[in-house]
């Protein structure tokens, strides 16, 4: 919900800044204990596998929610046009923007690897691969984060229903909507513990995966943080000023803190989803934009991904010193970013898909995935930072083209936001 701001910066930013002074302790304590850090790492799984439990309910019930709460089904096509052609167009701009960086700085320029091919490699079937990201042999299955694109077309099939049953279908679209509230209340009570959680889990990072910054891979880590970084910063910014002009730029830098540090310290979209939700909502954004936008967002737009994609396909052809330019080599990188983005799970790791699709596509040999998946493991962090918040700013300009550039100004005059949005 947006609201006019009330009192000093502490009042309006307390629980930002005490998540940044935990999340910045863990990190000295990384720093300074190196490997011993590790010791603290429960008290971050703590965190992390409370947020997993809740995903799987979360988002069944806030997208068969929105999606059922939406009188006109014209409505409900808008805004997955909409969404799906604002997550297209972020991720051909997040590619070009690590082009011109993959350019101006091979990533892979004076980097000897040893090639080691992997001990099991298969050929990556794109249209099997689209049917199980999709759908599930067995309803079981479907109850698992692990399989999140699917228990999202379930989710908006079974809203759908509940839609088109009419009054008898009121109860059960009334009901999810109480239920939606009591999961986001949970997600309230679990971020009191957010700061220990995040701290903890950050000085394990530091401390473990630290060093690794500094080997082999240095050249490609000192192009990707910079750019990934100046795309969250300056590119966010832009896109919440079209979204909601200074107002809706205030507002999302703001509530952007809690999702950047959760997925950060996460390495995953789909754990930040619930954070995510409650910022839309403080932010203003309608309950069935956010509800339908953020849940698919967090396995479909991929910003992040996209930026570490083009990395990927560059430092692999300066690896087999193959020419990496041209107006056709470069359409073809962007076009296989968006793809390998739109494919990837949600969940830590999940990027190993993407990775495949890009040597299977490019047709490069099987030493060259682990090449890649080394940097995939890398970047991971700020590639799921850039993801995860993007969800958020995505659902802003979702709401402007769909409601109009006033959109946020009604929402600061009308206060509280309607449980449900309808048409």
């Amino acid at each position: 919900m947006v609201q006019a701001k009330k009192g000093g910066v502490w009042d309006s930013y307390k629980y930002p800044i005490k998540l940044l002074i935990c999340v910045a302790l863990g990190a000295v304590i990384g720093l300074i204990a190196g490997p011993k850090a590790e010791v603290l790492k429960p008290l971050g799984d703590l965190f992390i596998n409370a947020m997993f439990t809740i995903v799987v309910p979360l988002v069944f019930v806030n997208i068969s929610s929105a999606v059922a709460g939406v009188a006109d089904l014209k409505r409900l096509g808008k805004i997955l046009g909409v969404m799906l052609a604002v997550f297209v167009i972020t991720g051909i701009i997040s590619s070009i923007l690590m082009l011109v960086g993959v350019s101006l700085f091979p990533p892979a320029q004076g980097v000897n690897l040893e090639l080691v091919p992997p001990e099991d490699f298969s050929p990556l079937k794109t249209a099997d691969q689209i049917v199980k990201a999709f759908t599930v042999p067995d309803f079981g299955d479907i109850l698992s984060r692990k399989n999140m694109l699917a228990l999202i077309v379930f989710s908006i099939l079974f809203g759908l229903a509940v839609s088109l049953t009419g009054e008898k279908g009121r109860k059960i679209s009334d009901g999810l909507t109480v239920l939606s509230d009591v999961m986001l209340k949970l997600v309230q009570i679990l971020m009191y513990y957010a700061p220990i959680g995040l701290g903890a889990y950050f000085a394990t990072l530091v401390g473990v995966f630290g060093p690794e910054l500094l080997g082999s891979y240095a050249r490609a880590m000192a192009v990707y943080y910079p750019i990934s970084i100046l795309y969250f910063f300056v590119a966010f910014t832009l896109y919440s000023l079209f979204a909601g002009g200074k107002t809706g730029m205030k507002v999302f830098w703001k509530e952007a803190v809690s999702p950047a540090v959760t997925s950060l310290a996460t390495s995953s979209s789909v754990a930040t989803i619930p954070v995510n939700l409650k910022a839309a909502e403080q932010i203003g954004v309608p309950k069935d934009i956010r509800e339908i936008v953020i849940p698919i967002g967090a396995t479909a737009h991929m910003d992040g991904s996209c930026l570490s994609a083009i990395l990927k396909i560059s430092f692999i052809f300066g690896i087999f010193n193959m020419p990496f330019h041209g107006i056709d080599t470069y359409l073809t990188a962007i076009l296989i970013a968006v793809l390998s983005g739109v494919v990837m799970s949600g969940v830590p790791g999940g990027g190993f898909i993407g990775e495949a699709l890009i040597v299977t596509m490019y047709g490069f040999p099987p030493e060259a995935l682990p090449i890649i998946a080394m940097i995939g493991t890398l970047v991971d962090p700020p590639a799921t930072m850039v993801n995860a918040t993007g969800d958020t700013v995505a659902s802003m300009m979702v709401t402007r083209i769909l409601e109009g550039k006033e959109w946020m100004k009604r929402k600061l005059k009308g206060g509280k936001p309607q449980k449900t949005y309808t048409v």
